[in-house]
């Protein structure tokens, strides 16, 4: 669900920042339309990733999105998971480097 692009972008930003971020802030901060950035939020929302306060900041419409917890909890776990995938793949790789050296093949 959140490995998206788009997705990944929000869940990061919104997990770098405890207090949660405005549609607005996020609109920038991801790149993203108006549409977009909405569309994504939903399904974050309906994930029970994301928690979307609508509210008045100084007399002006403002939504406030920020992580839940579980939405927290996942995003830690997703970031754990993808870190044993980057060791994994680098292990590979320097195993399949080795081999080959062994083997007398060198990069072209």
């Amino acid at each position: 669900l959140m490995h998206e692009k788009a997705r990944l972008s929000i869940m990061t930003a919104l997990y770098t920042q405890s207090n949660g971020h405005s549609f607005n802030e996020l609109k920038g901060l991801c790149n993203l339309t108006d549409g977009n950035l909405s569309r994504h939020i939903s399904i974050l929302k309906e994930a029970g990733f994301v928690k979307v306060i609508k509210g008045y900041d100084k007399n002006k419409p403002n939504t406030l999105c920020h992580l839940t917890e579980t939405g927290r909890d996942r995003f830690r776990t997703y970031l754990s998971e993808l870190e044993h995938i980057i060791k994994d793949a680098s292990a590979a790789e320097k195993y399949s480097e080795a081999v080959d050296k062994r083997q007398g093949f060198s990069p072209a």
